[in-house]
């Protein structure tokens, strides 16, 4: 083929070639800069935007279950809240029966102390009633607000369940005993603050093991998620150091392109030289 075509230019193909590869790579390059993204559509890496697609479920999934948890763990907090001043109000009820087992008391003072025991089983009562969260409760096996909860503990749906007791039914006393042998029987063995202590003390252990198992599995949760966050930022961030650095060097390539496609497109002005007398 001429080189002396006024019809076919070369040196232009080539420089329009190279400014076509030269505007391509900027203009990936500024959709890095301005997403933060090496890989921010299937596009630029069908295979890694797939991989970073599932990662980002995996992330919206355990931050879920991480908020269910919480939930959870606000109804494990308020059941050992009430538990503990159900505790607490034992030992007064205690105190109180020991009072009552002595025969040497007068109708007045026994009366006292009768009112006394009555005003404790009140508050163990509102206790229990009162340690809701939400709308739910462990301190009752009754719907709505009681029975035992399922909770979604990771991304998969895995669940852990906690199982409710019920608090009326197993954690209040008996009405005040009306003699001292009643009082002496209520704190005998299998006696009826003895059974009632007992339940108490049992409900404290489990729901503690479970709070100290919610905590544990909010706190993984939460170290997966930052592994997760790192391992995807890894796979599709830009390195916007190196980024920057080649935007530059691109657009100087881009300038440096269109100055020698003007060059090129001039050159058959030459062949004009040629047909001057």
């Amino acid at each position: 083929m001429s080189l002396n075509s006024v019809n076919t230019n070369l040196g232009a193909m080539v420089a329009l070639q190279s400014l076509n590869r030269t505007n391509e790579a900027l203009n990936a390059t500024q959709k890095r800069v301005s997403t933060g993204y090496r890989v921010s559509d299937a596009k630029d890496d069908g295979a890694a935007f797939a991989v970073a697609q599932s990662v980002r479920a995996d992330v919206a999934g355990l931050t879920a279950a991480n908020e269910q948890l919480g939930g959870v763990k606000g109804v494990l907090d308020t059941a050992l809240a009430g538990l503990r001043k159900v505790s607490d109000t034992m030992i007064k009820v205690r105190e109180t029966l020991v009072r009552l087992a002595d025969d040497t008391l007068n109708t007045d003072q026994r009366a006292q102390y009768e009112a006394q025991y009555e005003a404790l089983r009140t508050q163990i009562t509102n206790f229990i009633e009162d340690s809701t969260y939400n709308g739910r409760t462990l301190l009752s096996t009754t719907a709505p607000a009681g029975g035992d909860i399922t909770t979604t503990r990771n991304e998969a749906g895995t669940t852990y369940t906690l199982t409710a007791v019920d608090g009326a039914g197993t954690m209040i006393v008996a009405a005040a005993p009306t003699d001292a042998a009643g009082a002496q029987a209520a704190l005998g063995a299998g006696g009826d603050w003895g059974t009632i202590n007992t339940v108490i003390a049992n409900a404290l252990n489990q729901y503690g093991s479970d709070a100290r198992y919610v905590d544990a599995q909010i706190g993984y949760n939460r170290d997966k998620l930052d592994a997760l966050d790192g391992g995807l930022g890894a796979l599709i961030d830009a390195d916007l150091a190196k980024e920057s650095a080649r935007l530059q060097a691109l657009q100087i390539r881009q300038q440096l392109g269109t100055q020698s496609l003007s060059i090129a497109n001039q050159a058959p002005q030459s062949l004009l030289s040629l047909f001057q007398g």
